[in-house]
């Protein structure tokens, strides 16, 4: 193999695949990139075995083709410390490669791309859409922080996607919330669904560029492929049964309070500083007008409450919730103002934007209260 590369073009390249190069891996070849370069064209590839990214990169001159597994770190840290300028890599032996640049060479090992496992991709039964990249990062974004750490149900522990013939539904839930958003941007010719892990979720949020306009993903019952510019996102999915999502979503609450989000959540974080660090329970008590907001720690002899002015149309009622849950539903919404429907202080409340709001068909939470004194 040889070639001449800019370094900063190459350096970009290898931090785009980086997040899939496992920090410890029993396959130890799995700690390198693999380069393959045909045709003027670099492809450069990371993979943990369960997750593979795969880019492209335009080359500036190509004297001999070929494959190779080159040190991920140390390819790295070096490209890091190069300033912009044209960059030559060539192998020199059976094992070892250079990479010279105006002022100076470096020399590091490689290892046979036959020694590099398999990508398998999905097969003949796959389904492939075309989602818009703006919408699948504002569905990742609203969903993946309510995903569970579950090992008995794995399921748990990714995102549902819906696909229905109008509309999709991104779906995340740990038991304790549930969280959907809905897009009518994508939709398909059959009902499907996956199940996608909340590593490559997480990735997929962070490498999608804001130059994207849409990403086609294609599905089968194991893997999913993901492909935008000169990206390619490979993935196992989570092989499981989700649980039926809509069936624990209210419909008749007939309590219903509106209230400004940002204000809410101040309160919330204010008075869960006074919550027993253990449970975080907080405690809503609702009236005509008004809400109050409280928390205390009897271990420690704490308290705190405080009352705001809402708009509120219901019976009197009073709710216990986990601080954090209701913390983190309206840290990830955009709004400016919620709606939480009740029905009892039993029974899960839902948390939506207001019906004015952009984002109020999208969106929408589920939280469950907990037992109060």
């Amino acid at each position: 193999m040889k070639l001449i590369i800019s370094s900063s073009e190459l350096l970009k390249g290898v931090m785009a695949v980086s997040k899939a190069i496992p920090a410890k891996s029993p396959l130890p070849i799995l700690e390198n990139f693999l380069f393959d370069l045909k045709d003027n064209v670099l492809e450069i590839t990371a993979s943990d075995s369960e997750l593979t990214l795969r880019t492209q990169i335009q080359v500036e001159n190509t004297a001999e083709e070929g494959r190779i597994a080159v040190p991920a770190k140390h390819m790295m840290d070096l490209l890091k410390e190069l300033p912009d300028q044209p960059l030559t890599i060539s192998t020199t032996s059976d094992s070892s490669f250079t990479c010279s640049w105006a002022s100076g060479e470096s020399t590091l090992p490689y290892f046979p791309a036959e020694d590099y496992p398999e990508i398998v991709g999905t097969d003949e039964t796959a389904v492939t859409l075309q989602f818009p990249a703006q919408s699948l990062v504002d569905g990742i974004s609203s969903t993946i922080y309510a995903t569970a750490d579950d090992e008995i149900r794995p399921a748990m522990n990714g995102i549902l996607f819906d696909i229905d013939l109008n509309s999709t539904t991104l779906v995340a839930s740990d038991s304790h919330k549930l969280i959907c958003y809905t897009t009518t941007d994508v939709n398909a010719s059959e009902k499907a669904s996956f199940i996608l892990h909340k590593k490559p979720a997480a990735i997929l949020k962070a490498i999608i560029g804001k130059d994207v306009e849409n990403v086609e993903i294609s599905f089968d019952s194991k893997n999913a492929v993901f492909r935008f510019g000169q990206t390619v996102v490979i993935c196992r999915l989570v092989i499981g049964k989700y649980p039926k999502y809509r069936d624990v979503i209210p419909q008749n609450n007939s309590n219903i309070l509106r209230i400004n989000r940002v204000q809410l959540l101040n309160t919330v974080r204010r008075v869960s500083v006074c919550s027993n660090k253990a449970s975080n329970h907080i405690k809503l008590d609702l009236k005509s007008g008004s809400l109050t907001i409280s928390a205390q720690d009897l271990g420690f002899s704490i308290a705190a409450h405080e009352t705001m002015e809402c708009q509120y149309d219901g019976e009197d009622l009073t709710i216990g919730f986990k601080s954090p849950f209701i913390i983190e539903i309206l840290s990830n919404m955009g709004c400016g103002e919620v709606v939480m429907k009740f029905l009892d202080s039993k029974r899960a409340a839902l948390v939506v934007p207001a019906e004015e709001e952009e984002e109020s068909e999208k969106i929408c939470g589920i939280i469950m209260p907990i037992m109060i004194s």
